[in-house]
């Protein structure tokens, strides 16, 4: 079953997520894919759930209707992107069918000014096992 999709405020985050220093964390070692569970953290604060969510996926199932991926692309192009909750967690929904590292960063520029920080307070951090085998 496809998680419910609703709109989450930016508005709504504690203010440390555009106040301090913050830093993504993949919490999956495995490859990307088209949803990676994360959390945003800052010195003294408790964790946020944040994912990743390529909103144009649609196998094995489609992860979004139509409504839900013109308004990610919308925000894409216009150089923002859109923050859902997706089965109860906040998620960055994302044109595209899966992550690369550029796009989690460029995700996490977008979600900078989106909660009104600054691009370099923010971190982004991946598990090396999550971009594929390991080198031999």
């Amino acid at each position: 079953m496809t998680p419910a999709i609703s709109e989450a405020d930016p508005f709504d985050l504690p203010s440390w997520v555009g106040e301090k220093q913050v830093t993504w964390y993949a919490d999956s070692g495995a490859r990307f894919g088209h949803h990676i569970q994360g959390r945003v953290t800052a010195d003294g604060q408790a964790d946020l759930p944040c994912d990743l969510l390529a909103i144009d996926q649609a196998y094995p199932r489609q992860v979004a209707d139509s409504g839900w991926r013109r308004q990610a692309h919308q925000a894409w192009h216009n150089d923002q992107v859109l923050l859902v909750d997706y089965g109860g967690r906040l998620t960055l929904a994302v044109p595209g069918h899966e992550f690369t590292a550029d796009l989690v960063l460029a995700a996490m520029f977008r979600f900078s000014k989106a909660v009104g920080g600054q691009p370099e307070n923010f971190v982004a951090a991946l598990r090396l096992g999550s971009v594929g085998r390991s080198a031999r």
